[in-house]
């Protein structure tokens, strides 16, 4: 029996979803879409934003893509943690690294679970997790399938999961780590609306959290449906603004001939 549960089932494929998480000097933007697929006829809307907070003491976000019966198996056990403290998880993680290692090793073992029960699924899960714990600067980190996981590239300061490839030039070019908090979160706000031009897999709503470094708080979490006045207002100005940028680029120089000629 084949299980059609989550986002993409046919094995070696990789997940259609998109998420993002931004690293600044002065805090942290993470933004993430909603649409899953379990077919062509089953498309559905789940947060794929999760938020953990300790008043004071530490903040997380999870952003998740893949097979969903493994990424919310991971939110609910960890939502567990937050209601009923019981000592361990991401409550007693030392480092941000190691609340992503933590939940690596949870997404490996659940994803080795039902891949026992059901081999020839796809349930393969990638997260990115990023906060702050109280006494250490802000810090995003990407965990893999296998459990694995790494930081953003100093030079680099943003990582993707999901459908990538869409929304990362405009991140190459506008992202460092001196680019301010209010930027950082309109250029991934960009990033998706370009995902979402090219890739119909990938839908709203969209999320947006933002994160300034110290307060040990979310500063902001934004949802945008389809039809939101500031969404559209912003995909518009991009779109008029690109075409702007295409109509100053430098001429070549057989139009310059061209316009010269008498």
């Amino acid at each position: 029996m084949r299980i059609l549960d989550g986002e993409d089932f046919h094995a070696g494929r990789e997940p259609v979803s998109y998420c993002l998480a931004i690293q600044t000097d002065r805090g942290l933007v993470f933004a993430s879409d909603s649409r899953t697929h379990g077919g062509v006829d089953q498309v559905n809307a789940y947060s794929k934003m999760h938020r953990f907070e300790v008043s004071g003491e530490r903040v997380f976000v999870l952003l998740s893509a893949g097979n969903l019966s493994t990424t919310q198996s991971v939110v609910h056990r960890i939502d567990r943690q937050f209601e009923k403290p019981a000592g361990h998880g991401l409550l007693r993680a030392a480092t941000l690294f190691d609340a992503a290692e933590y939940v690596g090793g949870m997404s490996r073992d659940i994803r080795n679970d039902h891949v026992a029960h059901n081999a020839d699924a796809n349930f393969d899960a990638s997260f990115l997790i990023g906060g702050q714990i109280r006494g250490q600067a802000p810090e995003i980190c990407l965990v893999y399938p296998e459990g694995n996981c790494i930081r953003a590239p100093a030079e680099k300061p943003f990582l993707q999961i999901g459908e990538t490839q869409y929304g990362k030039p405009i991140l190459d070019r506008i992202v460092t780590p001196s680019t301010p908090l209010d930027d950082a979160a309109r250029c991934a706000l960009v990033s998706l609306d370009s995902t979402m031009r090219s890739n119909l897999a990938v839908g709203p709503p969209i999320e947006l959290a933002i994160y300034e470094r110290d307060a040990l708080r979310l500063s902001r979490h934004q949802r945008y449906e389809a039809d939101a006045p500031w969404l559209l207002d912003l995909q518009a100005s991009w779109s008029a603004t690109v075409a702007r940028g295409m109509r100053v680029l430098p001429r070549f120089p057989w139009e310059r001939s061209e316009t010269e000629a008498p």
